[in-house]
């Protein structure tokens, strides 16, 4: 508790001990009784007010506070559009790579070696254009087209940088408020001893008022404990976003099963054994329209890979919780949310029904499931049909 809340305090104790005195004291006849007792109501009406200002201020801040919390929401809607599109430009830039490695190896099958042997030795994407530059055979068109993809995906990766930087301030101004909150609420309630002191015309004894405003004091100590612990709490999930958001925030743990294909359609069950808790469509209990099939499953069970494909995104969202993102080619992309581990890394190509992570909570879920996605040319499509 700080100096000025002390001081508050300490005044309140030593005017009721002080009235207390007088009233005991002096209070002999009844007409100085009736004088007391109206500059008691007196000194109450004048609390009552100060009260009600500070009630007002109070309210004023709610309202900032239920106000911010709608920009942090539409804030936080923003960033998830931001992460799906993300996605959807690496999706676009990988298949722009695919079809380059496509043409290329049919200009070999026509005869030009040397384009393979470039193929083969390079290490990376732009390693490969770096030394395709010399190689009059591969088309300016598929050149600048990769590099258009690759500058959107900085671009949207910029993009999502800023509102991510943006949400943060926003979360800084609300913490801001509930500070001012808490300090207009200790007010009412040190205003609320004053009046209550008032309204018993200091008739209670000093003992009696000095324990009352111990467990008060008490009471605000316990409360400041329980904040402290709050904003700590907060600033370490904060720093754990942070590097969710860099890219190191998931947790890797290695696959504990073989390649596991059931099912005859044409992916394979991503979570074999699991019950299906919620289904593609519209729900009845919320209206909302729900994207994909929920696995429900306990959790630590094995989630595997619907086909062949491209891990585009492995990682932390603050929506999916730990994700994998696969693009199978020809617009076909599987997403699998709520892991409480992953088995594979950005980067990595995946065979059908290899294990990609385990069933978990994270992200916004309610029980450990699997959310299993599927989208064609960017829309997501009903995942019973491929199954």
């Amino acid at each position: 508790m700080n100096r000025r809340k002390r001081s508050i305090i300490s005044g309140v104790l030593v005017l009721a001990l002080s009235l207390g005195m007088v009233m005991n004291v002096n209070a002999t006849t009844v007409d100085e009784a009736k004088k007391k007792a109206q500059e008691l109501e007196d000194k109450k009406k004048s609390a009552e007010k100060e009260k009600n200002a500070l009630a007002d201020q109070l309210n004023t801040i709610i309202n900032e506070m239920n106000e911010m919390k709608e920009k942090l929401n539409k804030k936080q809607s923003e960033i998830e559009k931001a992460e799906n599109d993300l996605v959807q430009a690496k999706v676009d830039e990988n298949d722009q790579y695919e079809s380059m490695k496509k043409r290329i190896k049919f200009m070999y099958e026509n005869g030009n070696s040397q384009l393979i042997e470039i193929l083969l030795e390079s290490d990376s994407i732009g390693d490969f254009l770096n030394k395709a530059e010399y190689v009059s055979q591969i088309s300016a068109y598929d050149r600048d087209m990769l590099v258009q993809f690759q500058e959107i995906v900085k671009e949207v990766e910029e993009k999502e940088k800023a509102l991510q930087e943006e949400y943060t301030e926003l979360k800084g101004l609300q913490d801001s408020l509930i500070e001012k909150q808490n300090e207009v609420q200790a007010l009412l309630e040190e205003k609320d001893i004053q009046i209550s002191n008032l309204d018993k015309q200091i008739g209670e004894n000093a003992a009696t008022l000095e324990k009352l405003i111990k467990e008060a004091e008490a009471e605000r100590q316990k409360q400041i404990q329980q904040q402290k612990a709050a904003e700590e709490a907060a600033k370490q999930a904060a720093a754990q976003q942070q590097a969710q958001n860099s890219g190191g925030g998931s947790s890797y743990v290695p696959p504990s099963s073989d390649n596991v294909v059931s099912g005859g359609g044409q992916f394979t069950h991503p979570c074999p054994g699991a019950v299906v808790s919620s289904t593609f469509g519209y729900r009845d209990f919320d209206g909302a329209f729900h994207k994909g099939l929920d696995l429900a499953a306990a959790e630590g069970t094995p989630t595997y890979a619907a086909a062949d494909g491209f891990v585009v995104t492995a990682g932390w969202s603050d929506s999916a919780g730990n994700w994998v993102v696969i693009n199978h080619g020809n617009g076909l992309v599987t997403k699998y949310m709520h892991h409480s581990a992953l088995a594979v890394s950005q980067g990595q190509n995946v065979s059908k029904g290899q294990q990609i992570g385990y069933v978990g909570n994270t992200g916004n879920s309610f029980g450990a499931h699997l959310h299993f996605q599927v989208e064609l040319n960017g829309a997501a499509v009903d995942p019973m049909g491929y199954l």
